[in-house]
């Protein structure tokens, strides 16, 4: 189904009003009250700002999505603002917010929810979309725009839909120094780890690092009375910078493409024990996702 078809004109708002994201998402809101009074407006508002407290939804390009899961809807809605100057706030690659997509849905449907998202996605990444988007005057040139781009909303989800694209990696011939530095730096436990031409080679990850540090752990883990020092840790900080990446990562990768079912991704994760997942297409690295990301956008939505 054409992205353009989940739109009701009635919804769109070619020119907010407010200057500030939450304003915005209340004015977009009173939209769909308007046409819809038997909603609950200020359950409505609740949900949504409980969400934003949760995670940012201006995800970058100029795009935001807030949105809500809630028992307030019994199907889902979808509406769409348009600020061409841009609000006060910005998204997460410091764009100005211009385009703030609002959905309502059910508790028991975020796969529709994770569809028309990827599919609005999809049209952000497309060069000329969105500025051919904002210089729309009315809600029908705005429709026309979104119809002509040609994006559909997917029936099946995949690992491309739900896939973080800006993966965080490092090089075989990186120090151990680099990449804690890099694990602390992002608040992370694992790194993907690509050579010159950003094919995946292995991945290092914090128990990686523990194993060098303890390369006797088996013993000490089966006699847990057993007397063990620092040592092993001070070693290992002495030559942090002569350690390399390609010494301790794990060379087995398991990798998915971008069209494999979120389903079957999840369940490989599960069978493996993975907590990430490196996406290639043409051999070559395009994306990331973890366990994390299957709670927060699929169950948690």
């Amino acid at each position: 189904m054409r992205l353009s078809r989940i739109l009701d004109k009635d919804l769109v708002v070619p020119r907010l009003k407010s200057r500030y994201k939450l304003d915005a998402i209340g004015e977009i809101l009173d939209r769909v009250i308007q046409k819809y009074p038997h909603l609950d407006r200020q359950t409505l508002e609740a949900k949504i700002i409980e969400r934003e407290n949760i995670e940012n939804t201006s995800y970058g390009r100029g795009f935001a999505f807030p949105h809500a899961r809630t028992d307030a809807v019994d199907e889902m809605y979808t509406a769409l603002g348009l600020a061409p100057e841009g609000l006060e706030d910005r998204t997460k690659d410091q764009q100005k917010l211009q385009v703030i997509c609002l959905m309502l849905t059910p508790s028991t449907i975020s796969k529709s929810y994770l569809q028309t998202l990827s599919a609005f996605a999809s049209f952000a990444r497309t060069p000329g979309n969105t500025e051919r988007l904002l210089s729309s005057r009315t809600v029908d040139e705005i429709i026309d725009v979104i119809e002509e781009s040609g994006v559909e909303v997917k029936r099946e989800l995949s690992v491309g839909d739900v896939m973080k694209r800006d993966v965080i990696t490092v090089k075989p011939q990186d120090s151990l120094k680099t990449v804690a530095n890099v694990m602390f730096k992002h608040r992370i436990s694992g790194v993907i780890v690509v050579d010159d031409e950003n094919h995946v080679v292995g991945m290092i990850s914090n128990r990686d690092i523990i194993r060098a540090a303890l390369p006797d752990y088996q013993s000490l883990i089966s006699n847990l009375a057993m007397s063990y020092d620092s040592e092993s840790f001070e070693n290992i900080l002495r030559t942090e910078e002569n350690v390399r990446v390609g010494d301790l990562m794990d060379k087995n990768v398991e990798t998915v493409t971008e069209d494999t079912s979120v389903v079957e991704t999840a369940a490989l994760m599960l069978f493996k024990d993975l907590r990430r997942a490196p996406i290639i297409k043409n051999d070559r690295l395009v994306g990331v996702i973890t366990i994390s990301d299957i709670v927060s956008k699929i169950i948690r939505g």
